[in-house]
């Protein structure tokens, strides 16, 4: 099959990354930050505040539209606002904004892109296809980490689920991006790392995917009777995270 889009999923896809926001200190430095601007917290109460401020906003999210919106999606920089005035100090969105990536630097053990992923990404580039990034992500991290990783120049557009409200793999974020650019299913594949929210959503809209099974893809479901893992129902699939052979397999698509 020859396609002429092709559609990225970005954590365990083409970046390697490692998160921990259980460390004590980073809630001992972020408790510090906030109270840089007189908003006092513990550690403890602002771990335990931040948690329940993420669950009351995604179960705000869930409510605000019908019972079909099984996929919200939300913005964190809004919890990390709503940490400040719960102090009573009244914080504009930048300083929001910049509380929520000092929070992201402090849990981030390690970010890194796999190994020729620039050369892969050229490669596509060069045979004139267009590439585009479908990410179930925060934008005030993400748009960053890519710019840094000097990922972002590639692409042709970027979805990132916190500004489109919406998340893989609800069919209506795979339409925002087909709709925008009028693109056909038959054209397009989507390469990702997650059997649910990237195959299975590529799959609702009737769209070719390649699968990746990574070191940070979730755990394949087994056979009940032989407890093998289930090979992925996709186009492509690779058990492991090769670049080389993923860039074998994308030319013989191109």
């Amino acid at each position: 099959m020859k396609y002429e889009n092709y559609i990225f999923d970005l954590y365990g896809t083409l970046v390697d990354i490692h998160t921990d926001e259980e460390m004590p200190m980073l809630w001992e430095k972020l408790a510090l930050f906030y109270g840089y601007y007189d908003a006092l917290y513990t550690p403890e109460e602002l771990k335990t505040r931040y948690s329940e401020l993420v669950t009351e906003k995604e179960s705000a999210e869930q409510g605000e539209d019908d019972v079909h919106e099984a996929h919200p999606e939300i913005k964190i920089e809004q919890v990390f606002q709503a940490l400040f005035r719960e102090k009573g100090v009244d914080a504009d969105m930048t300083l929001a904004v910049h509380a929520g990536q000092f929070f992201r630097i402090l849990s981030t053990e390690y970010i890194q892109i796999y190994d020729g992923v620039k050369q892969m990404l050229a490669m596509l580039k060069d045979a004139g296809k267009n590439i585009y990034l479908l990410s179930n992500a925060q934008r005030i991290f993400t748009e960053y980490e890519m710019h840094t990783l000097g990922i972002a120049e590639y692409f042709d557009d970027i979805f990132i689920s916190s500004e489109c409200g919406v998340k893989k793999p609800d069919e209506r974020f795979f339409r925002l991006l087909m709709d925008k650019h009028q693109l056909k299913t038959e054209s397009c594949v989507m390469i990702g790392n997650d059997l649910s929210n990237d195959i299975g959503g590529a799959r609702q809209v009737g769209m070719d995917a390649f699968y990746i099974h990574s070191n940070i893809s979730p755990k394949l479901p087994r056979d009940e009777k032989t407890q093998q893992e289930i090979k992925p129902e996709a186009e492509y699939v690779l058990m492991q995270m090769d670049m080389e052979k993923v860039m074998d397999i994308l030319r013989e698509t191109m």
